[in-house]
C-alpha cells in the first residue's frame, strides 16, 4: 500500500519553529537526483521530515524522457574505469575536472546497484546477463538500458520507494519563486559577499495563488535543465532553468552556460515548437546511419568515428548538411537493421514513427538537432556545495566538473545518482551542527495587480526562443551574439517591469527565469573567444589557448 505522502498542492504546513511551513531537509525537483537524495536522507533520519517540492506532477521531469540509458563500467573483462574516464575527458574537450570524472566513474557501479536494489529493471539477454549498448564517444559497450525508456523506468523505481517512505512529503504544483538569503532580511548581498546563506525558499502555491515561505536548514536544488529557452528541444515544458536563474539572482556562482548540447537526432515534425520526440543515440549505436537529402551517408566526411562521433560533432555535421542542402532535416536510415530487434529495443520510437506514417523497416526517419542538455549550471564542489552556504545543487542544474565542454552520452543519470549520494553523505556529517534559522519575513506583494494581458508574457517567450535558436544555437558568431544580447536586454527590462507591477504567475516566473538563462548562455558564449566542445564560433573556428571555466 502506497504511503499517503503526495499532496496535490495545498499542504505546505509542516510545522517548523513556529515560523510557518518547513522541513528538516528540503528538495526542489523530483527527478532522479532529487528523489535519490530525498530517499537516502529520509532513510538515514527516519524521525526527520523531508519535503520535495515540484511544480508539476511528481514524475514529470527530464529524467522521465531519458531514453538511451546509463553509462557504467560493469564488465571489467572487456571494459575498464580507465577507458570510461578517458572517453569522458575526450568528450569534455579539455574542461572536465579529472578528479570529478574519476569519482563519478568509480563510484557509479555502487549507485547503479542501489537503484537495481530499489527495483529498477534493465534489459538482459537469454542467459540473464545485462545487455550493454554503445553510444557516440564510447569506446566500449557499457550502456545499461530498459528498452527505450530507461529514465522513466529508473524514476518509477525510485519514486515508488519514495512514496513508501512515510517521512518524505511530496508537494506537487508549487512553483519556487526565489531562494531566501540575507537579502530578504534587509542586508545588501553582492557577488563578493563571503557568507551568503540559504534559509529555504518562497513558493507560489498554484491552487491558492499565494506565495508562502518554506524554511529549511539544508536545501537541495535538483531543478533540471533549461531546454525550453530554445524553440525546439527534447526537454519537457517544465525545463525552464529555474534553479540556475534563482541562484544567479541570489548572487551565487554559475559557470559554463555557453555549453548547450544539441541532441543530433530529434524526430522532425514540420511546424512543431516546444518538446520534440527524441530518437535516442542508441539507434545509431545499433547501426542506424545518417543520410542527407541526396541519400548520402555523410558522417565519414566529418569524423572517422562516423555516426558514433560525439554529439557536438554529429550535431554540427547535421547542421552543415541541412544548410548545404537547404533542408530542415536529414534522415536516419534503419532499413537495413533487424526490424524485430528494433521493435524489441526501441518500441516507443517504433510506435511513434508508425503513428506518423513512418515504417522504419521501409522508410527513413526525418531527424534534426534540438536543444537537449546543459553542461554548465550552478557551480558546485565535489560534495555538491554551491557557493551559497547550506544550498546543494545536483543533476542537470549543477556544474560539477564532469562534463566540461561536452557531455558524453548517458553520463547524466550516473552523475545525478553519484552526486545525490555525495550531497547525502555531506548532509549527514553537517546536519546536527547547523544553527537555528533567523526570523524570515513573509512575501511582500504590496503594490502589485493582476496582469491585464497574458500576451505580454507569451509573446516575449516566443521572441526569446526565436533569438536563442537563431543567434545562440549550434553555430554562433560575434554579430549574432551581439544581436542576441541586445534583444535579451530589452526582454529583461520589459519583463522586470511586469514582475514589479503585477502579481506573479507560473508563466511570468518561467519567462523571467528563461530570460535569465538566455542571458547567461549568451554572455558565456560572448566571453569565450575560441571554439571548444559544444561552443562553436565561426569567428574563432580553432581551439585557442585553453580558457578555463567561465564563471558568471
Amino acid at each position: 500500500m502506497k504511503a499517503q505522502n503526495i499532496t496535490d498542492s495545498t499542504d505546505l504546513s509542516a510545522p517548523f519553529g513556529g515560523q510557518g511551513a518547513g522541513a528538516d531537509f528540503l528538495v526542489i525537483g523530483s527527478g532522479i537526483a532529487g528523489l535519490t537524495y530525498a530517499l537516502k536522507v529520509a532513510q538515514r533520519f527516519p524521525d526527520r521530515s523531508v519535503t520535495i517540492i515540484t511544480k508539476a506532477a511528481a514524475d514529470e521531469t527530464n529524467t522521465k524522457y531519458a531514453q538511451g540509458g546509463i553509462a557504467v563500467v560493469n564488465d571489467l573483462e572487456n571494459d575498464s574505469f580507465a577507458k570510461h574516464i578517458e572517453d569522458t575527458l575526450i568528450a569534455g574537450d579539455g574542461l572536465c575536472d579529472p578528479n570529478v570524472v574519476e569519482i563519478v566513474v568509480k563510484e557509479g557501479p555502487a549507485r547503479v546497484q542501489e537503484i537495481i536494489d530499489w527495483g529498477a529493471q534493465f534489459d538482459k539477454d537469454a542467459e540473464g546477463s545485462y545487455k550493454l549498448g554503445r553510444e557516440g564517444g564510447h569506446s566500449e559497450y557499457r550502456i545499461l538500458h530498459y528498452k527505450d525508456v530507461t529514465g522513466k523506468e529508473m524514476e518509477r523505481a525510485v519514486l515508488t520507494a519514495v512514496e513508501n517512505t512515510p517521512n518524505i512529503h511530496i508537494v506537487k504544483h508549487c512553483f519556487v519563486v526565489d531562494i531566501i538569503t540575507q537579502h530578504h532580511l534587509g542586508y545588501l548581498v553582492t557577488k563578493s559577499t563571503p557568507d551568503i546563506c540559504c534559509y529555504g525558499v518562497y513558493v507560489l502555491n498554484m491552487v491558492t495563488n499565494r506565495i508562502e515561505k518554506v524554511l529549511s536548514k539544508l536545501t537541495l536544488l535538483a531543478t533540471g535543465g533549461n531546454g525550453q529557452v530554445y524553440r525546439t528541444t527534447t526537454n519537457p515544458a517544465i525545463a525552464t532553468g529555474d534553479g540556475v536563474a534563482m541562484v544567479y539572482r541570489a548572487k551565487g556562482r554559475i559557470e559554463n552556460m555557453e555549453f548547450i548540447q544539441f541532441h543530433p537526432t530529434a524526430l522532425y515534425e514540420a511546424g512543431r515548437r516546444g518538446q520534440a520526440f527524441l530518437i535516442t543515440e542508441a539507434v545509431r549505436g545499433d547501426g542506424g546511419i545518417l543520410r542527407n537529402g541526396a541519400g548520402e551517408a555523410f558522417m565519414e566526411r566529418y569524423d572517422a568515428r562516423k555516426d558514433l562521433a560525439p554529439r557536438d560533432i554529429v550535431a554540427r555535421a547535421i547542421d552543415s548538411e541541412m544548410k548545404i542542402g537547404g533542408t530542415e532535416h536529414v534522415w536516419l536510415d534503419c532499413r537495413h537493421m533487424d526490424i524485430e530487434k528494433f521493435k524489441e529495443h526501441f518500441p516507443n520510437i517504433y510506435e511513434r514513427c508508425l503513428s506518423l506514417g513512418i515504417d522504419v523497416a521501409t522508410a527513413m526517419i526525418p531527424v534534426a538537432p534540438a536543444a537537449h542538455y546543459s553542461c554548465g549550471g550552478i557551480k558546485t564542489d565535489q560534495w555538491g556545495h554551491s557557493s551559497i552556504a547550506n544550498l546543494y545543487a545536483c543533476g542537470e542544474c549543477a556544474s560539477t566538473g564532469l562534463h566540461g565542454a561536452n557531455r558524453l552520452a548517458s553520463n547524466s543519470l550516473l552523475e545525478a545518482m553519484v552526486f545525490a549520494h555525495r550531497c547525502f553523505e555531506d548532509a549527514v556529517r553537517r546536519f546536527e551542527a547547523l544553527p537555528e534559522l533567523p526570523a524570515i519575513p513573509d512575501w511582500n506583494a504590496q503594490g502589485t495587480a493582476e496582469p491585464k494581458e497574458m500576451i505580454l508574457i507569451t509573446q516575449s517567450l516566443k521572441e526569446l526562443q526565436q533569438v536563442m535558436s537563431d543567434y545562440v544555437g549550434i553555430v554562433r558568431n560575434n554579430v549574432r551574439l551581439a544581436r542576441a544580447m541586445k534583444r535579451i536586454d530589452l526582454l529583461f527590462d520589459e519583463t522586470e517591469d511586469l514582475y514589479r507591477s503585477t502579481t506573479v504567475s507560473p508563466q511570468l516566473l518561467e519567462l523571467r527565469n528563461q530570460i535569465t538563462v538566455g542571458y547567461l548562455v549568451t554572455k558565456g558564449a560572448s566571453f569565450r573567444k575560441e571554439s571548444r566542445g559544444l561552443h562553436y564560433n565561426t569567428d574563432y573556428p580553432q581551439h585557442g589557448e585553453l580558457v578555463q571555466n567561465i564563471i558568471l
